[in-house]
This record gives C-alpha cells, structure tokens and sequence, in this order.
C-alpha cells in the first residue's frame, strides 16, 4: 500500500515539474535589453576607472624615487 502512495506522489510530483518546465518564457522586453546595455556600460566604466586609479596610484611610485 505505501508503494502505491509513493508511486501515485511521484507521479504527481513528476507530471507538476514537467508542466512547470514546459511553459513559455516571454521574450525579453526591450527595458530588459536597455537594462543589459546600460548593465554592461557601467561595468565597462567601473574597469576603465579601476584601471585608470591604480595607474595613478602606480605613477607616483615610479617618480618619487630619485637618484642621488
């Protein structure tokens, strides 16, 4: 008798998952694209500036050592 009970949630268990994995996404909006680019161009942004302080950081150490 468990068998069954356990046969028959699996089954249940089995058709909700395959009824949830069959449904249709919707294509992305375009807020969702525009949200991507705009994602993307601050990341861009964040690594040219993270670049750009650690050559500044980096410039005055090769300046600051003079020969005597």
């Amino acid at each position: 008798m468990i068998r069954t009970i356990a046969a028959a949630l699996a089954a249940v268990v089995f058709v909700a998952f395959s009824a949830i994995a069959a449904e249709e996404t919707p294509p992305p909006t375009s807020s969702d694209a525009a949200r991507k680019d705009t994602a993307k161009e601050r990341k861009t942004q964040k690594k040219a500036n993270k670049k750009a302080k650690k050559a500044k950081k980096a410039a005055p150490a090769e300046t600051t050592a003079t020969p005597k």
